[in-house]
């Protein structure tokens, strides 16, 4: 069975943000609009609730999460746009839109949640409707997001007040049903039946960024599997593939270091916990040790660790890593494991 792919909340934003754009250069409601996500996919959405105020326009487009359970499928993503004295185009968030409060993430601490890649294509559709004397301002919300991020992880990100406005593809693909893990499966037949002994398993897309970039990989070697690493691992054993990589995020990877192979947050999550004890192992202090108990996420522990040269426990991770998921599949692989942060940056890497 064929999974119903959606759309992010960002390409919400950017189909709202391109409306109300026309809106208020045309005076005229706008019904739908085309937009071409970051993957290039060309998407016509339907546009609700428009309104045309003396100085501003308004609209929303509805999430469809697909076949994927989130949370935010369905919810309203509002973009209110406004002539401002200030040019250029300034994207702010509104209500239901949290803000961040610690570091680690891909946006600053203080500035609302609407992540890189969203804002970026936000820019691009409504950068063709600025005049010479003013700029725009766009001002994403979302009614139901406070209610709805309390059934997301942003509160444990340091995420307050309202959901991400997030989407590197612009698509939303089903990661969470046994279909979607027959589709992981399948795609290893197809590696077999080309005669690659190879496989690069991302679990997202910092890993898969990295695959296609720096490693250059064919397209066809590099799976994203989700939060499946140990199926996946097995299923690798299982159609015969010798060598595996494992390359992504040190935040999602370091849960293999204790044994939870399904990554899904909803099965745990120790990650600051374990940051913590390598880095005692390490020798650090009680004052860096609670430091790293403080934050959110591991992505903001790597900055203390560097800063206190105790960068070598990336080395140490990307080792057990590689030891957890040997004795997952009683060394029937030749496994090799690359750690990243959150820009795609080399923290270590561990072959055996």
């Amino acid at each position: 069975m064929k999974l119903r792919t959606g759309f992010t909340t960002g390409t919400c934003a950017q189909a709202a943000a391109k409306a109300s754009a026309i809106m208020l250069i045309t005076k005229r409601i706008v019904k739908k609009v085309e937009v071409e996500t970051p993957k290039g996919v060309k998407l016509n959405l339907k546009i609700i609730d428009q309104k045309i105020g003396r100085d501003f326009t308004q609209c929303a487009v509805v999430k469809d999460a697909g076949d994927d359970p989130d949370v935010t499928g369905g919810a309203k993503i509002y973009a209110k746009v406004r002539y401002s004295d200030k040019k250029g185009i300034t994207i702010t968030g509104g209500e239901g839109v949290g803000k961040v409060t610690e570091p680690g993430l891909a946006v600053g601490v203080g500035e609302y949640a609407i992540n890189p890649t969203p804002r970026k294509m936000i820019i691009k559709e409504v950068s063709r409707y600025l005049s010479d004397e003013k700029g725009l301002e766009v001002e994403i919300s979302v009614p139901q997001g406070e209610e709805l991020a309390k059934h997301t992880y942003n509160p444990r990100l340091g995420i307050v007040g309202g959901i991400s406005i997030i989407g590197t593809t612009g698509i939303v693909e089903p990661k969470s049903s046994d279909a979607y893990k027959t589709s992981l499966s399948l795609q290893l037949d197809v590696l077999k039946a080309k005669g690659a002994k190879l496989a690069a398993l991302v679990p997202g897309y910092v890993g898969e960024g990295f695959c296609k970039k720096v490693l250059k990989l064919d397209d066809n070697l590099i799976i994203k599997i989700g939060d499946h690493i140990g199926f996946m691992l097995k299923e690798c054993v299982k159609k015969g593939i010798k060598e595996v990589l494992l390359i992504g995020h040190i935040g999602k990877l370091v849960k293999v270091t204790y044994g939870q192979f399904n990554t899904c947050w909803r099965f745990g999550d120790k990650r600051i916990e374990t940051m913590m004890r390598y880095a005692k192992t390490f020798g650090a202090s009680k004052k860096v040790i609670e430091e790293i108990r403080k934050q959110k996420t591991v992505e903001a522990t790597i900055d203390i660790l560097t800063k206190f040269r105790l960068k070598k426990i990336f080395a140490r991770i990307a080792k057990d890593i590689v030891a957890r998921a040997n004795e997952l599949v009683d060394n029937q692989l030749q496994i090799s494991c690359i750690l990243l942060s959150l820009q795609g940056d080399i923290l270590a890497k561990h072959h055996e």
